[in-house]
């Protein structure tokens, strides 16, 4: 499968710009084949018009359509074989065992989000049947249900180059809800986007919808995104990033004349609370546990716990110096790019230079490719509830160890915390009935809570919530993991004394889509 190096404009190959770049393998720092054109703002603004005119079909095709283009595109990427997995590890640097378990996911996701598509209750039809002899205002018909916002911008993430970029969860949950999506790929594996863009326009084919209802734009810099999300036919954005790129998306669609709606998923520290009981029968345990969720993926997870908060009034010397000791024996390991390898040492330095900090242990080093080193630091609760700075992602294999003088203490360092992913605690049956204050407490700051589990890890399925308050996501009341995605590109619409013959099929009396539905107050199944 030959790399053309061009942006996909409605499924037309398009290299108009000058200015060109290369992937890199991070492993080796040598340069990969093929240069990749940066799209100009005549090829955003042709791939965004695409899309709009490509809305105006694809918001009014049958869940059953839906669902067999996202099966399709499942499909042509399972059709990839061996060349998607090649590609994608050469310029990630990930093994290949990680690749085809993340293709793995991608294709999950994409038919999960098929599934929920073809049953379609999704669209929270209700249905307020006309009362015209009601006194003393006679009751009008009333019906609504969502709707498709339009054409959406997804920003393809470093860290998971399949299950969050082109193909990833903020394009399968756009385009099961009706809108057509321009795809910003990642610059560091353009290669991986432009075969997975290939398999997208192959499957738009086969579905015989139109070629705009997916696009894909090459880019090293910030011009062609931020083109992109200051088109007016954009509606919305999906982004998996850094704090600072999704901050300036955020502050860009809300500048445009008409804002629109950012999802962006950002930084956060995924605070872990370790409780006494817990401590005291399984600290070791979880020693390990800490060391393996720090280290997976070099730390390269939003999810991977930043902050470990040890029990009030208890002796946790054995956890830390366990802790100490697992962190030496962690090899180095390569990185995804050279940028995020250098924030991350940049990131490391200033924490160990902080008076508030001192390290505790560091892993193995390495100067092959652009290698990242484990390291622990401790700090007091005192120091760590007088700088807010601790809380700050430091994205890569690295973690705080907060001692905790008393109960008061802790509950204000949960107290103080920002928005985060995720919060854990790890406790016994009987610590966390007595700390039952600190759950309440964290419900307030994260969108997921876990129990004697750690982070790393985000189950793919209909309940889960991968969100939080800012500046964990711009959108606290989204998810951009599981079914609930969805409803992050959909906006309800109600109409009023239609006819039968007007009114979308999921709103007509005779139900022909067989949903569940709102009627007159009371869910009525098909």
């Amino acid at each position: 499968m030959t790399l053309t190096g061009k942006n996909y404009i409605a499924g037309t190959a398009s290299a108009e710009g000058q200015d060109t770049f290369r992937a890199i393998n991070p492993a080796t720092g040598a340069e990969l084949d093929t240069h990749f054109t940066d799209a100009t703002e005549g090829e955003v603004n042709r791939a965004a018009q695409a899309a709009a005119e490509a809305f105006e079909v694809y918001r009014h095709t049958t869940p059953a359509q839906r669902h067999d283009y996202l099966t399709a595109i499942a499909e042509e990427i399972m059709a990839l074989g061996d060349a998607l997995i090649d590609r994608c590890c050469a310029e990630s640097g990930l093994p290949a065992g990680r690749i085809t378990g993340e293709r793995g996911r991608t294709v999950n996701q994409l038919k999960l989000f098929a599934a929920v598509a073809a049953e379609g209750s999704w669209v929270d039809a209700r249905i307020d049947r006309a009362q015209p002899e009601r006194e003393p205002v006679p009751k009008p018909d009333v019906r609504s249900m969502l709707r498709p916002l339009g054409p959406v911008a997804v920003f393809g993430a470093s860290n998971f180059p399949l299950a969050f970029s082109v193909a990833g969860g903020d394009t399968a949950s756009a385009l099961a809800a009706g809108c057509p999506v321009v795809a910003k790929a990642h610059p560091s594996h353009p290669g991986t986007c432009e075969l997975i863009a290939g398999a997208i326009h192959r499957a738009t084919e086969r579905c015989g919808l139109p070629a705009g209802v997916f696009s894909l734009l090459q880019g090293h810099t910030h011009d062609s995104g931020g083109w992109l999300v200051n088109h007016p036919a954009i509606k919305a954005v999906g982004f998996t990033g850094s704090y600072g790129g999704g901050k300036a998306l955020f502050d860009a669609a809300n500048r445009r004349p008409e804002p629109i709606p950012v999802y962006a998923e950002m930084g956060s520290t995924n605070p872990v609370f370790l409780l006494p009981g817990a401590l005291s029968e399984s600290g070791e345990e979880i020693a390990r546990g800490l060391t393996q969720s720090v280290n997976l993926g070099v730390g390269q997870f939003c999810t991977t716990p930043g902050l470990v908060f040890l029990p009030p009034e208890t002796d946790a010397s054995a956890f830390s110096d366990a802790v100490a000791e697992q962190f030496r024996g962690v090899d180095a390991a390569v990185m995804l790019n050279a940028s995020i390898r250098d924030a991350y040492e940049r990131g490391v330095r200033e924490l160990a230079a902080d008076g508030e900090l001192e390290a505790l242990a560091q892993g193995k080093t390495s100067d092959v490719g652009y290698t990242g080193t484990a390291r622990v630091f401790t700090t007091t609760a005192e120091r760590y509830l007088s700088n807010t700075r601790l809380q700050e992602e430091v994205f890569g294999p690295s973690t705080v160890l907060v001692a905790q003088s008393d109960r008061e203490q802790l509950l204000a360092g949960a107290r103080g915390l920002h928005g985060h992913l995720t919060a854990t605690l790890f406790g016994t049956e009987a610590d966390l009935e007595e700390y039952r204050e600190l759950v309440e407490i964290l419900e307030g700051k994260v969108g997921r809570l876990i129990v004697n589990n750690f982070p790393t890890g985000v189950e793919v399925c209909h309940s889960m919530v991968h969100g939080g308050p800012f500046p964990a996501t711009t959108a606290s009341g989204t998810t951009s993991v599981g079914t609930r995605a969805i409803l992050r590109f959909a906006r309800p619409v109600a109409y009023q004394n239609f006819p039968q013959s007007l009114l979308p099929p999921a709103l007509q009396d005779d139900n022909p889509l067989g949903l569940r539905r709102m009627v007159d107050g009371e869910w009525v199944d098909a």
